[in-house]
């Protein structure tokens, strides 16, 4: 191979998921040079493998839910099978039509995308094995964002019946008795959407003392019960031991004993950075356990002009959270003041159903920063709203306000109540008293009422709940 002469930019993105490409767009809208190295597809995993796939499995497994429902209404319907090739199928013209706009995007903002393997071979350079030879890329910036990959245990391999997230959302069958090891936002959305399609039984094994175990308790209390009264097993606070599987099945093994049996394991244990073998260490970027460690503030590494952002960055895994972190990224480098990204302020949304909604902190991370007596919360109950009774869901908003001071959590369960994310991360963000979110008209008859009830419940005027 030969190598070509070296490419000048402003700006020089390592990865092409969300928070790079986002990073692109934003810096050549701004005026910059820009060049974006993604060895893969552009969009990374959450556009190919993971939020929008998912999220389209889980919207075939509501249709089929509703389906199911539908004698409750007067409805002579039924879901006789799932058409697995047709249900990928629609799954796959999704991802292609979004993956074809984003395309389109790039192209139209003139930056210089450039597909290959790259490395950091400098504090300013990056070298890219592509098709045609290797490729030296110069930035006055470089922004890292190389994204994550499905973690595993240590003896757990994956392969055969034992699958991640990604080997899942291309399985050409709906698992009969599955076995989900983890009980986070990958682990229960699977368990939703194959119980949804028709799974005869679907097992949670979770290490930790509840699903859903980073959400308000309360939240992670209501979903397992919701889960039991759909018929979704779970094993709660006991670790994983082993797992031994033949041509049909596998056989989980917990630490206390206990056997699980099942034809597939899916593994589901979180998502690890994808730094090893970049040269970030090899220039010198401070890492710890495979991230990289960058200003809170600034999203700067300890190397001057060496940004970094999403899933690489100890935080939130959210797609949302690197695409925000991009833009930010691409503002400061062009010389504007954009104001920090807050962890806590990044609104987070489980699809499973029930669904879970939440921003800001728990009730007791509030404590923690409060005190005991310097927090104040509210439960408003779906049971009251109107809307919530039409789709038949149970569930409630949970209000997390500062003693005399502003609302600084809300956290949300019921069907659909995941599309109330957006006031509530206004309300956080914006340090909202209940006062000022219960002046506020909500339309009748929405979900989104319920969020106006609960305010008007803290602010002491209850009227839809009793006092």
């Amino acid at each position: 191979m030969t190598e070509s002469p070296t490419d000048q930019f402003d700006i020089v993105i390592l990865g092409g998921g969300s928070g790079g490409y986002a990073a692109a767009l934003r810096g050549a809208e701004l005026g910059k040079s820009v060049a974006l190295v993604e060895k893969d597809k552009l969009g990374g995993t959450c556009l190919h493998r993971g939020c929008v796939p998912t999220k389209a499995l889980l919207h075939v497994g509501e249709v089929a839910d509703n389906a199911k429902e539908g004698g409750t209404f007067g409805l002579d319907i039924d879901v006789k099978g799932v058409d697995v090739p047709q249900m990928l199928g629609f799954k796959d013209k999704v991802i292609g039509r979004l993956y074809k706009g984003l395309q389109g995007l790039v192209k139209s903002r003139k930056v210089e995308y450039v597909e290959g393997f790259g490395r950091l071979t400098g504090p300013k350079t990056i070298t890219v094995e592509t098709e045609n030879g290797t490729r030296t890329l110069t930035g006055e910036n470089i922004v890292l964002a190389s994204g994550s990959y499905s973690k595993s245990l240590p003896g757990l391999e994956l392969g055969g019946r034992v699958l991640d997230s990604e080997a899942a959302l291309r399985l050409p069958e709906i698992p009969k008795n599955p076995i989900i090891l983890g009980g986070g936002v990958i682990g229960v959305e699977f368990a939703s959407v194959w119980k949804s399609l028709g799974a005869e039984s679907v097992t949670i094994v979770e290490g930790l003392p509840h699903l859903a175990a980073n959400e308000d308790e309360s939240l992670s209390k209501a979903l397992e019960r919701a889960f039991k009264k759909r018929g979704i097993a779970f094993s709660l606070g006991i670790f994983f031991e082993k797992c031994e599987q033949t041509d049909t099945g596998v056989k989980v093994t917990l630490a206390d004993g206990t056997v699980y049996e099942g034809d597939y394991l899916l593994v589901a244990v979180g998502r690890g950075p994808s730094t090893k073998d970049l040269g970030y260490e090899e220039q010198g970027i401070e890492m710890d356990r495979g991230f990289v460690l960058a200003n809170k503030e600034t999203l700067e590494t300890n190397v001057p002009g060496v940004f970094a952002v999403g899933d690489i960055v100890p935080g939130l895994q959210l797609a949302h959270r690197g695409f925000q972190q991009g833009i930010f990224v691409a503002e400061r480098i062009a010389g504007l003041n954009p104001a920090p990204i807050i962890e806590s302020g990044i609104p987070r949304v489980t699809y499973c159903e029930p669904q879970l909604g939440s921003v800001g902190l728990s009730e007791k991370q509030a404590k923690e920063e409060f005190g005991d007596e310097g927090v104040e919360t509210y439960e408003y109950g779906l049971g009251g709203n109107g809307k919530s009774q039409i789709l038949g869901t149970t569930g409630f908003v949970k209000l997390v306000r500062e003693k005399d001071g502003p609302v600084v959590g809300v956290h949300m369960i019921g069907t659909n109540m995941s599309e109330q994310i957006g006031e509530a991360q206004l309300i956080v963000n914006w340090e909202a008293y209940p006062e000022d979110v219960a002046s506020l008209i909500h339309a009748h008859p929405t979900q989104n009422e319920a969020l106006g009830e609960a305010h008007l419940a803290l602010a002491g005027k209850p009227l839809h709940a009793h006092a």
